[in-house]
């Protein structure tokens, strides 16, 4: 995995930084260009409110102008980055990489999200007026490197003429902290965990048990920090934007300031979206796609947009994600996709982007590449498969079923979900720690031995059949409780048995109208659901099925929901809820995917 993928989780220690600049030249021999390069260390860069931004800059050792790739990143520019910093500024681009605010050796206050769009525009603007610059600024990186790229598009600096945002978020409420009003608690436990350890380096603080609570966090006790007073202070030092977002479930303001979908508009120039199959912010990677295309500020950003949807991002880079070989023609060197975006974008170069049509995607199953007119493909027919039992689809040795047919008279489906007992996670889209949960492709077969897991499988294909594009769900269901969650995930069948996760999604049922008036259920009433699963490619290869999983947890993934209406944050109390989803006439449950080809 390249650079870009590879640093969205690095934890690596603080440096103190150095009070001057330190320039070095390196041999053309270290890249692929014609250009020995410049080095220069710790370049400070003063933002509107006076605090210093340092950056490292690797630019071509030669007179001229050049055009400028930037990179913001709160995971130490000190890191991998110098690689690819030489090798481009050899190919002729003046490369800077900066520690946002608050982060290794810039100054100021870290607080997610809360800086990036000033800082952005103010360095942008920085960068743009350097003596070897041409003026024209592009960005680049992924995850939240991705973040600071959206975030500075939004507030549209005049000297931004690019940016190529790799598998990052639209909204930092719903797809980044949260998913359908569940608290994404693996990912913000994990990715906080360590920022927090930075945090507490770059603060040089003595009381190295200060992050006693974040190094052992209560993935198994609720409330979600149950700390004593002075762990909770330190917390709230060192993270304390955590404890915002577990303090804002809903999308109120807090998270309106800063959502990139409602900001479209704002965004004038071309963007080359990098999304990725099993990433954890694969959804709002093809929303902002389909939002900068269809809404951006500029024609440029509406028709030089470009996407491309790889195999892994968060999950890894491949060919091998979880448990299955992709192939290695999966494999993908982002750094020079980027530079050959910006090869075309600023030098206009007539590589392949010139020629290419504006989608390129790799199909799973067939494991290959194509390229397309647009997202979803145009061709892709939307089809529902409704969900059918004789009330019986717990488990594999249920009788739940697929079927293009609509529902008549079936029984509803009943289980009991226990906070107590959830469905633990399997592979899937998950960030930031590989080594106690492994994220990607696995055989979901243990899982789909509960009880309170429903099953739904097609037949099995007597041809390749593909689907790609959008996957949802529209779920009737009933609790005996006043709020519980409902998950779906998407199957791929083998002839062995094998049962390989495809994509997912859940909803909060109290956020099942609105995620921002939740309203809890009356117990028995029976409500519509609808549970966005993102969306996948995928050829179910002759002899396989397509199958659906329904249940009401995904843990540690998301947070139990503790079936009582009171936020996981501040309360332990839990009670069983007795779920019932049906598929009669009345209530045609059915899963809903797009269908490409015979």
């Amino acid at each position: 995995m390249s650079r870009v993928g590879a640093s969205v989780c690095t934890v690596a220690r603080w440096s103190a930084a150095l009070a001057f600049t330190l320039i070095a030249v390196v041999p053309p021999a270290f890249g692929d260009g014609p250009y020995p390069v410049v080095v220069e260390r710790n370049v400070q860069a003063k933002m509107r409110d006076g605090v210093i931004l340092r950056a490292d800059v690797y630019r071509p050792d030669k007179d001229g102008k050049f055009p400028v790739l930037l990179e913001r990143t709160p995971y130490n520019k000190n890191g991998d980055g110098g690689t690819f910093g030489r090798v481009a500024a050899a190919r002729g681009y003046v490369v800077i990489i900066q520690d946002v605010r608050g982060r290794y050796t810039s100054e100021g206050e870290w607080y997610t999200f809360k800086h990036e769009s000033d800082d952005g525009y103010d360095t942008v603007e920085w960068a743009a007026a350097l003596p070897y610059s041409d003026g024209k600024v592009g960005m680049f990186g992924g995850s939240y490197v991705g973040a600071t790229q959206m975030l500075t598009a939004i507030a549209h600096p005049p000297h931004l003429a690019g940016i190529c945002p790799v598998v990052t978020a639209s909204n930092y409420h719903d797809g980044w902290t949260y998913q359908g009003g569940a608290f994404e608690q693996w990912f913000n436990e994990s990715w906080t965990s360590g920022l927090a350890q930075d945090t507490l380096d770059h603060k040089v603080q003595s009381a190295t048990n200060a992050l006693e609570g974040m190094e052992k966090l209560p993935l198994t006790s609720y409330p979600l920090f149950n700390f004593d007073p002075a762990q909770a202070t330190s917390l709230g030092n060192l993270a304390p934007y955590f404890i915002d977002w577990l303090r804002h479930p809903g999308y109120d303001d807090y998270w309106k300031q800063w959502s990139i979908e409602e900001h479209y508009p704002d965004i004038q120039v071309p963007t080359y979206v990098v999304a990725a199959w099993y990433d954890i912010f694969q959804g709002g990677s093809l929303r902002n796609y389909l939002g900068i295309t269809g809404h951006g500020g500029s024609e440029a950003a509406r028709s030089k947009s470009r996407l491309l949807v790889v195999i892994g991002g968060h999950a890894g880079g491949g060919p091998k994600i979880g448990d299955v070989d992709f192939g290695k023609q999966s494999v993908v060197d982002e750094n020079e996709v980027m530079l050959r975006w910006y090869d075309w974008l600023f030098k206009g170069e007539d590589n392949e982007l010139a020629h290419e049509k504006p989608v390129k995607l790799f199909v799973m199953g067939r494991n290959e590449w194509r390229e397309e007119s647009a997202w979803p493909p145009a061709d892709a027919r939307p089809t529902a498969y409704y969900l059918h039992s004789a009330g019986h689809a717990n488990s594999l040795d249920g009788d739940g079923t697929l079927s293009t047919s609509t529902s008549g008279s079936d029984t509803a489906d009943h289980f009991t979900y226990d906070p107590a007992n959830p469905v633990p996670t399997v592979g899937g889209p998950l960030c930031c720690d590989g080594q106690h949960l492994a994220p990607g492709a696995f055989d979901q077969r243990k899982l789909e031995s509960r009880p309170d897991v429903l099953v739904y499988t097609t037949p099995a294909f007597d041809r390749d059949y593909e689907v790609t594009g959008p996957v949802t769900l529209d779920l009737y269901a009933s609790s005996s409780a006043v709020d519980t969650d409902f998950t779906a995930k998407l199957v791929d069948v083998g002839p062995d048995g094998f049962a390989r996760n495809l994509t997912e999604g859940i909803v909060r049922a109290r956020y099942r109208d609105s995620q921002e008036n939740p309203q809890t259920m009356q117990p028995g009433n029976v409500y519509k659901f609808h549970i966005d699963l993102w969306a996948t490619s995928n050829v179910f290869l002759a002899g396989h099925t397509l199958r659906l999983e329904v249940s009401s947890s995904n843990f540690p993934r998301f947070d139990r929901n503790l079936n009582t209406g009171q936020p996981a944050g501040e309360s332990a109390n839990f009670v069983k809820a007795d779920n019932s989803v049906y598929h009669d006439q009345a209530h045609p449950s059915a899963l809903r995917i797009d269908v490409v080809g015979p």
